[in-house]
């Protein structure tokens, strides 16, 4: 018995929004979104649902703590820190001119973490060195926290994708 559209339609976005994590955007919560629905068709069980929508929030907290640990560990302070989400996140919006696709916002994104927290420490030290210092640091996290995130995607797609499949 091959599987319905709707049923292929949805792991097709599931899959595409796996690659959507590493730059950022809310690949995880599309995902989530898209076995919510098949669990309102009743095409996924709500415990396989629940659970997964756990495994999403720890994922999202993951990131917040890898990111934040690291650029301390690094020297970071708390404002160091929110440079560098926020220059990651403007980053991933402006993007990089690179023929990849998803290429492009990826280095972006990673340069805008890099130069966020360096510009706040910066700002707040004046020591080249130590900018530098928390900026690598903070890069580390989000190189990490990016890897934890997708983990945690391709988590949700197998169980996903299984659960819609067989149901």
């Amino acid at each position: 018995m091959t599987p319905e559209l709707p049923i292929v339609v949805g792991i097709a976005v599931m899959v595409l929004s796996l690659f959507l994590i590493p730059l950022g955007a809310p690949g995880l919560w599309i995902m989530i979104a898209v076995l919510g629905f098949g669990a309102w068709k009743d095409e996924v069980a709500w415990w396989v649902w629940g659970f997964l929508v756990v495994v999403a929030g720890l994922a999202e907290l993951a990131e917040f703590l890898i990111v934040e640990r690291t650029s301390a560990r690094y020297g970071g302070s708390r404002r160091a820190f929110w440079g560098a989400i926020a220059g990651g996140l403007l980053g991933v919006v402006i993007g990089l001119p690179v023929p990849v696709p998803l290429l492009g916002p990826l280095l972006a994104g990673l340069l805008g973490t890099f130069l966020g927290a360096a510009l706040v420490t910066y700002w707040e030290t004046r020591h080249l060195h130590a900018a530098r210092r928390v900026a690598w640091g903070a890069l580390v996290g989000r190189a990490f926290a990016a890897a934890a995130k997708t983990a945690a995607g391709v988590i949700i797609l197998v169980v996903g994708s299984t659960s819609l499949l067989v149901r």
